[in-house]
């Protein structure tokens, strides 16, 4: 599918309506604009961040996608601490649930611990 550097660090209204639900792995997200601080803290983290996505399934509401995050821990946020200037890949899939052209809701699987691993904030296993 290709690379994409996302235009701005923050999630588009156009496609989030404000009770939109983001199911990540350690966590709920409510609402629009607790997924735009979201956003926005992981690119303040990695501001070198580039997304490829590589699958796009989709069938009847909800649409599922493959995807590969990279970038270099370069910023200091409360989850990932001060910048290691590391580098990090992260896999993942999401599975989004449409309603009238709108993504209501969403589900995250990627796996953290191999992030935190990669970055140094935690033990090799």
């Amino acid at each position: 599918m290709g690379d994409r550097e996302p235009e701005e660090p923050r999630p588009h209204r156009r496609v989030l309506p404000p009770d939109f639900v983001w199911h990540e792995p350690n966590r709920d997200i409510q609402g629009y604009e607790q997924a735009k601080q979201f956003v926005s803290s992981f690119f303040e983290a990695f501001p070198d961040i580039s997304i490829s996505v590589e699958d796009v399934i989709g069938e009847g509401d909800q649409v599922v996608s493959r995807y590969t995050i990279r970038g270099t821990h370069q910023g200091a946020t409360e989850e990932f601490g001060p910048p290691t200037n590391k580098q990090m890949e992260l896999g993942g899939i999401t599975i989004h649930r449409f309603e009238g052209g709108k993504i209501v809701e969403e589900w995250e699987r990627y796996d953290n611990l191999s992030v935190l691993q990669q970055l140094g904030l935690a033990p090799e296993q």
